[in-house]
Protein backbone atom coordinates (compact mmCIF):
# COMPACT_ATOMS: atom_id res chain seq x y z
CA UNK A 1 0.00 0.00 0.00
CA UNK A 2 2.77 2.46 0.85
CA UNK A 3 4.47 1.67 -2.45
CA UNK A 4 1.23 2.42 -4.31
CA UNK A 5 0.80 5.69 -2.41
CA UNK A 6 4.41 6.63 -3.07
CA UNK A 7 4.09 5.97 -6.80
CA UNK A 8 0.69 7.61 -7.23
CA UNK A 9 0.92 10.58 -4.88
CA UNK A 10 4.52 11.45 -4.12
CA UNK A 11 6.61 10.28 -7.07
CA UNK A 12 4.95 12.65 -9.57
CA UNK A 13 5.75 15.59 -7.29
CA UNK A 14 9.19 14.97 -5.78
CA UNK A 15 12.59 15.49 -7.33
CA UNK A 16 14.42 12.61 -8.95
CA UNK A 17 17.05 12.83 -6.19
CA UNK A 18 14.38 12.55 -3.47
CA UNK A 19 12.76 9.58 -5.22
CA UNK A 20 16.10 7.80 -5.52
CA UNK A 21 16.87 8.41 -1.84
CA UNK A 22 13.40 7.08 -0.82
CA UNK A 23 13.99 3.87 -2.78
CA UNK A 24 17.64 3.37 -1.80
CA UNK A 25 16.96 3.92 1.91
CA UNK A 26 13.77 1.83 1.77
CA UNK A 27 12.01 4.60 3.66
CA UNK A 28 8.55 3.06 3.34
CA UNK A 29 9.75 -0.41 4.27
CA UNK A 30 11.65 0.84 7.31
CA UNK A 31 8.58 2.83 8.44
CA UNK A 32 6.41 -0.30 8.20
CA UNK A 33 9.01 -2.44 10.00
CA UNK A 34 9.21 0.07 12.86
CA UNK A 35 5.54 1.01 13.18
CA UNK A 36 3.27 -1.75 11.82
CA UNK A 37 2.11 -2.97 15.26
CA UNK A 38 0.57 0.48 15.78
CA UNK A 39 -1.37 0.52 12.47
CA UNK A 40 -5.14 0.26 12.30
CA UNK A 41 -6.09 -1.46 9.06
CA UNK A 42 -9.37 -1.30 7.15
CA UNK A 43 -10.42 -4.36 5.18
CA UNK A 44 -13.18 -4.77 2.63
CA UNK A 45 -14.05 -8.29 1.48
CA UNK A 46 -10.85 -9.60 3.14
CA UNK A 47 -8.67 -7.16 1.16
CA UNK A 48 -6.70 -4.35 2.77
CA UNK A 49 -8.39 -1.06 1.86
CA UNK A 50 -6.43 1.40 3.97
CA UNK A 51 -4.44 2.06 7.10
CA UNK A 52 -3.97 4.76 9.69
CA UNK A 53 -1.23 5.30 12.24
CA UNK A 54 -1.19 7.77 15.12
CA UNK A 55 0.91 8.56 18.16
CA UNK A 56 -0.54 10.63 21.01
CA UNK A 57 -2.70 13.27 19.26
CA UNK A 58 -0.80 13.22 15.95
CA UNK A 59 -1.92 11.16 12.95
CA UNK A 60 1.33 10.02 11.38
CA UNK A 61 -0.10 8.36 8.28
CA UNK A 62 -3.35 7.75 6.44
CA UNK A 63 -3.21 5.64 3.29
CA UNK A 64 -6.10 4.32 1.20
CA UNK A 65 -5.68 1.97 -1.75
CA UNK A 66 -6.38 3.77 -5.02
CA UNK A 67 -9.13 1.26 -5.84
CA UNK A 68 -10.88 2.17 -2.55
CA UNK A 69 -10.54 5.95 -2.64
CA UNK A 70 -13.84 7.81 -2.66
CA UNK A 71 -15.62 4.98 -0.80
CA UNK A 72 -15.44 6.43 2.71
CA UNK A 73 -12.45 4.38 3.87
CA UNK A 74 -10.38 7.45 4.76
CA UNK A 75 -13.26 8.99 6.69
CA UNK A 76 -13.83 5.82 8.69
CA UNK A 77 -10.15 5.44 9.49
CA UNK A 78 -9.95 9.07 10.60
CA UNK A 79 -13.02 8.63 12.78
CA UNK A 80 -11.50 5.51 14.36
CA UNK A 81 -8.25 7.33 15.17
CA UNK A 82 -10.06 10.40 16.48
CA UNK A 83 -12.13 8.28 18.86
CA UNK A 84 -8.99 6.61 20.20
CA UNK A 85 -7.16 9.94 20.49
CA UNK A 86 -10.11 11.45 22.37
CA UNK A 87 -10.39 8.40 24.64
CA UNK A 88 -6.70 8.85 25.49
CA UNK A 89 -7.54 12.31 26.85
CA UNK A 90 -6.46 14.56 24.01
CA UNK A 91 -8.65 17.54 23.08
CA UNK A 92 -7.57 17.60 19.43
CA UNK A 93 -6.21 15.49 16.61
CA UNK A 94 -3.45 16.87 14.42
CA UNK A 95 -2.02 15.80 11.06
CA UNK A 96 0.03 17.11 8.16
CA UNK A 97 -0.08 17.00 4.40
CA UNK A 98 1.65 18.93 1.65
CA UNK A 99 0.17 21.72 -0.44
CA UNK A 100 0.23 19.67 -3.65
CA UNK A 101 -1.94 16.94 -2.06
CA UNK A 102 -5.30 18.58 -2.70
CA UNK A 103 -7.22 15.31 -2.35
CA UNK A 104 -6.12 14.85 1.24
CA UNK A 105 -6.74 18.51 2.08
CA UNK A 106 -10.28 18.22 0.73
CA UNK A 107 -10.95 15.17 2.91
CA UNK A 108 -9.50 16.73 6.04
CA UNK A 109 -11.52 19.92 5.64
CA UNK A 110 -14.70 17.92 4.91
CA UNK A 111 -14.42 16.06 8.22
CA UNK A 112 -13.73 19.16 10.29
CA UNK A 113 -9.99 19.74 10.26
CA UNK A 114 -8.84 23.37 10.19
CA UNK A 115 -5.55 24.60 8.78
CA UNK A 116 -3.31 25.86 11.59
CA UNK A 117 0.10 26.45 10.01
CA UNK A 118 2.32 26.11 6.94
CA UNK A 119 6.06 25.49 6.93
CA UNK A 120 8.78 24.03 4.68
CA UNK A 121 8.74 20.25 4.32
CA UNK A 122 12.32 19.25 5.02
CA UNK A 123 11.60 15.52 4.82
CA UNK A 124 11.42 15.32 1.03
CA UNK A 125 13.91 18.08 0.15
CA UNK A 126 11.72 18.95 -2.84
CA UNK A 127 10.66 22.49 -1.97
CA UNK A 128 7.26 21.45 -0.62
CA UNK A 129 5.20 23.33 1.90
CA UNK A 130 3.64 21.29 4.68
CA UNK A 131 0.15 22.14 5.93
CA UNK A 132 -0.67 21.41 9.58
CA UNK A 133 -4.33 20.63 10.29
CA UNK A 134 -6.10 20.31 13.64
CA UNK A 135 -9.53 19.11 14.67
CA UNK A 136 -11.07 19.74 18.09
CA UNK A 137 -12.48 16.52 19.49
Amino acid sequence: MLQETFQGTWLPNITEKSAQRYVELDTGGRYVDQSWPEFAVAEIDCDVAGLIHWRADFIEALHVMASRQGQGVGRKLLSHAEQAIGAAGFAQARLETDTFNLRSQTLYKAVGYVEKDRYPDDEWDSGFTTVLFEKRL
